[in-house]
This record gives C-alpha cells, structure tokens and sequence, in this order.
C-alpha cells in the first residue's frame, strides 16, 4: 500500500503521522472522520473515552499534520470493500472500548473498516521482529 497527501472521499482509509506514530482513520466528510480513539497527542491525554472509536472532524483527527489518503495495491484492490460498506463498518462501531496498542488499535480499525480484514503493520512488524530473534538464539 502506498500513502499520498491528497483529496478524500467518503469511505478513504486515511493516516497522519504524529511524532513517531501514524493514527489512522476512515474519512467520511471533513465533519466525519472516524477513528479508533482520539489522536495520540498532549491536549487528548486526559481527555474522557479517549480510547473508544468516535467521529471527529478532520482537523481534530489531522491536528495539523498533513492528511495522506491509502493507495491500494493491486491484490488489495481486490479486497477492498465499497466505500459505502466502509462507512457503514465504520459508523457500526462507534462507541466500541476495547481498544489495545498492539493486537487492536487505530490501524486494525481502518484496515478492517476497508479491507474487512483486523490487521496492522505495527504488529506484523513486531511479530517479525519476535520470529527473527527467536532464530538468532543458539
């Protein structure tokens, strides 16, 4: 998947980075984006259900990044569900609080949102990163 600064549609899956963090997003208006959980930021911290999927607008969510929409590949083309169907995925779990950082956060939302499939590239990095030093062991 490719990342490009671009103009959203309804049903994007959208990202900003923030320090050294990505958070992730589905697009529906610049009045809608949904989430899963406030953006990782100073002035969001203590905020109440920061944690929990919510709508925000597009400046709460960017805070001033620039916004880089999802480019599919070619094999995730083929997967991608309408954007309709995104959004209504989207919308379906607003409220949801079990979020974790590693096993279901803002990326594991957007992607299943669009791809319908729980996934991240945080935790599949990390998962490497776990294989790789178990074969390094003697």
């Amino acid at each position: 998947m490719n990342w490009q600064p671009g103009t959203c549609e309804p049903g994007d899956m959208i990202r900003v980075r923030l320090g050294a963090v990505y958070h992730y997003g589905v697009f529906v208006s610049e009045e809608e984006v949904i989430a899963y959980g406030l953006p990782p930021v100073e002035r969001y911290l203590h905020a109440p259900d920061r944690l929990k999927v919510q709508a925000t607008d597009i400046d709460v969510f960017a805070c001033g990044s620039i916004v880089e929409i999802a480019e599919p590949d070619r094999q995730e083309r083929k997967k991608r569900l309408s954007r309709k169907k995104t959004v209504e995925a989207a919308r379906s779990r607003i409220g949801e609080d079990q979020y974790d950082l590693l096993h279901n956060n803002c990326e594991h939302f957007a992607y299943e949102c669009v791809f319908g499939e729980h996934r991240s590239s945080l935790e599949e990095m990390l998962r490497q990163k776990w294989r790789s030093r178990a074969e390094q062991k003697p």
